[in-house]
């Protein structure tokens, strides 16, 4: 079994699969299309595009503040300008940006590309320890980073590769129109002309010095941005994209789902992930769309922007959407503009998905990626989803389940690993040949990524995940997936949200525990719910345990960190 050697060539990059999907006969007559065709330029110049064809179009709505393309590209080339001129940025230099949502974040990316530069999005909960791992492996030499985040950062100018920072605020991006919405103060504070200082410049300053760029080399081969996953076995890893890499997966998305120039993206899953910034900024603007921008969760805001606006592409995680209809008075807001809802990452509750198609004729679109792989990879067919599924494998995609150990193809609806070979599948792991040893093996002289997810293929084509290879139970021998438990609780009309973990078990092995939070009025007790799984669930899959919480913890990105309560149970145990 050969491996993977990081970095290929752009010969080998290019003989990946780039357009023709390697169709199932089992789903073949539900691809929309089985060919794709990726554009041969930079991700920046599909902005250039956009600018062109729509340049009085609103591009980002934020708050009540408008920005068309023709403003938004200004901007970019401005701040492109300064990067090279000031900043000393050259080609394939990485900058980081640090910030939550706002259209600084967007400008910022795109003057990145546009500088022929490499992104390296940073988690705005980062911690100083945390955020000075990601500059210093990434060689990051400047960085955009909200006025908030500031203290952060400051400790790494000279101390680490890290020698210029650009600062903004959230608060200069609003304008007087503040929608009606409920702009909390954080949010509107604005820039603070003292904390300018040496190697600290500040983003209405840089920009009102009007730099204009050299001519835009990057090509589909250029290294285009460097995420970091969430380093939940160690320190986190950056995934090397091309530019090619990363459009395979929005401009494919944006072929699968009916989006187009006439779209309205709601933007709230943070842009510093991969959800965020593949399908709702580069997504949208590929297709010329507007961008109706949140800085962070809100329900209350989320749903006045619907109406407001007439959102009609909303991609939430599971989480959102509880959240959003559990507000008092949803039903009598006006969400008709909603056309398409997809997401995924979690179980969807049974209550959610009936919800959605009885009151507005939706249903919820799950899909299935990973930082890999730039995002896009399986998705449900809009017109015939299937409620649990991941979908079934989009364009140029070849995936296959396989023996974690042998990686054997298993048989049908058999559980095992998936592996994928597709042109946005990431490069490698940037300064990491350990990763990428473990990561990738070549089966039929083809590169797969070991995607460490474990999931079954039905006859029909449909793929369904189990769970994380390392997160499953085993509890007396048999093989119990959380996921799978999660999406049975979530059946029961009292349970809100659940998560599925392992404690240790004298004479088990490890036994189930479940941790949920109830609908409001619910009066079960952790007897009565646990009464309710011994008559629905195999005896195996049971949970013996049960705790009822106000809340489930969550990452950045909405999903429940399931690993915290996790640790902590361990910990307890201990």
């Amino acid at each position: 079994m050969a491996h993977f050697h990081p970095y290929p060539s752009a010969a080998d990059v290019c003989e990946r699969p780039r357009g023709t999907l390697r169709v199932n006969p089992a789903h073949a007559a539900l691809v929309p299309s089985r060919h794709v065709d990726v554009p041969e330029t930079s991700v920046f110049q599909h902005l250039a595009v956009a600018a062109a064809r729509y340049p009085q179009k609103t591009a980002i709505q934020f708050y009540g503040a408008s920005y068309s393309y023709a403003e938004l590209l200004r901007d970019v080339e401005h701040m492109a300008g300064y990067l090279q001129q000031v900043c000393g940025v050259q080609r394939g230099d990485r900058v980081v940006v640090f910030s939550q949502n706002c259209p600084q974040f967007i400008a910022a990316y795109f003057a990145i590309l546009r500088a022929d530069a490499v992104l390296v999005p940073a988690n705005a909960m980062l911690l100083q320890d945390e955020l000075a791992h990601i500059v210093s492996d990434s060689g990051a030499v400047a960085a955009f980073v909200a006025q908030e985040l500031l203290d952060q950062v400051t400790p790494l100018l000279g101390s680490t590769c890290l020698q210029q920072v650009i600062v903004h605020a959230y608060g200069d991006a609003l304008g007087d129109d503040d929608a009606g919405l409920n702009i909390p103060d954080w949010l509107r504070a604005r820039s603070n002309l003292a904390l300018a200082q040496p190697g600290v410049a500040l983003w209405n300053t840089a920009l009102a010095e009007q730099r204009q760029p050299a001519p835009h080399q990057a090509g589909p081969d250029d290294l285009c941005m460097l995420p970091y996953t969430s380093g939940t076995t160690g320190k986190p890893k950056a995934c090397v994209h091309s530019h090619r890499t990363v459009s395979t997966s929005f401009v494919g998305s944006s072929l699968w789902r009916p989006t187009n120039a006439s779209s309205v993206f709601l933007a709230v899953a943070p842009l510093f992930h991969l959800l965020g910034l593949q399908t709702n900024v580069n997504a949208a603007i590929f297709n010329g769309s507007s961008i109706v921008l949140m800085a962070r969760w809100d329900r209350e805001n989320a749903a006045a922007l619907i109406e407001r606006y007439a959102v009609s592409f909303w991609a939430a995680l599971p989480t959102m959407l509880v959240d959003f209809f559990a507000q008092p008075g949803i039903e009598q807001r006006d969400l008709s503009s909603l056309a398409l809802i997809t997401g995924g990452g979690a179980a969807t509750p049974q209550h959610i998905n009936d919800l959605l198609k009885q009151r507005y004729g939706l249903d919820y679109i799950e899909g299935y990626g990973m930082t890999e792989t730039a995002s896009f990879l399986c998705t449900n067919p809009y017109f015939a989803p299937r409620r649990g599924c991941l979908g079934i494998p989009t364009y140029g995609v070849e995936l296959r389940i396989v023996d974690p150990d042998s990686l054997e193809a298993v048989a049908t609806g058999e559980v095992g690993e998936i592996i994928v070979h597709a042109a946005q599948v990431m490069l490698g792991y940037w300064n990491n040949e350990k990763a990428n040893a473990d990561s990738f093996v070549v089966l039929d002289g083809k590169h797969f990524l070991r995607t460490g997810d474990l999931a079954s293929c039905g006859e029909d084509g449909y793929v369904t995940m189990r769970d994380r290879l390392k997160r499953m139970i085993n509890a007396s021998g048999f093989k119990v997936w959380p996921a799978e438990i999660e999406a049975m609780l979530g059946a029961h009309p009292a349970i809100l949200e659940a998560c599925v973990i392992a404690v240790p078990d004298q004479h088990r092995g490890e036994t189930v525990k479940a941790v949920v939070t109830l609908r409001a009025g619910a009066a079960e007790t952790t007897d009565s719910l646990l009464a309710w799984c011994r008559a629905n669930m195999a005896t195996y899959k049971t949970p013996r345990l049960m705790e009822i919480v106000d809340s489930l913890p969550k990452n950045a990105t909405g999903k429940i960190a399931w690993r915290e309560l996790q640790e902590a149970e361990l910990a307890k145990r201990a």
